[in-house]
């Protein structure tokens, strides 16, 4: 696995260390199941508002309740190397919950990066990180792709 892929318990020393450096943190998060160009877009967006992005993939448990049956399609750890792999990603780290609240109070990230599918009021963690003094922003391009859609032409193909 690449190692700008963290395990979970070092997250709060890395924010801690990144702080003292006077590093800006930029935190974004997904489920990256097959990553496409909407996710190199949100995650390049995400960049531009720090120093140093950190980004969150949900664990396998997390993605089948987020996105159903079947899902993911990618096990957590080819998944985060995927993003890892990523030119504008510094560090990714797996984390189990549903929302990315809990990593979020550990990162203490300056700016928390969600896609063009939520709005500023719409994002789960927002009262968390408002809580903790840092900023919220929609980053990447409109949301006109999705692995949902991806694997639907797939199927299509596969099928025709």
């Amino acid at each position: 696995m690449s190692s700008r892929v963290i395990p979970r318990e070092e997250v709060r020393a890395l924010g801690e260390r990144l702080r003292r450096e006077g590093r800006r943190i930029a935190f974004a998060n997904g489920c990256f199941d097959i990553l496409h160009v909407g996710h190199v877009r949100y995650l390049d967006g995400a960049k531009r508002c720090g120093d140093v992005l950190v980004v969150g993939v949900n664990s396998d448990r997390a993605v089948e309740a987020l996105k159903g049956k079947g899902r993911p399609i990618i096990p957590a750890e080819g998944r985060a190397e995927l993003v890892a792999a990523v030119e504008s990603v510094d560090y990714v780290v797996i984390f189990d919950g549903l929302t990315a609240a809990e990593i979020l109070l550990d990162l203490l990230p300056h700016v928390h990066c969600k896609g063009t599918d939520y709005s500023r009021d719409s994002v789960p963690e927002r009262e968390v990180v408002k809580g903790f003094g840092g900023e919220v922003q929609i980053v990447g391009d409109p949301k006109d792709h999705s692995t949902r859609e991806l694997l639907a032409e797939i199927s299509r193909r596969s099928q025709g």
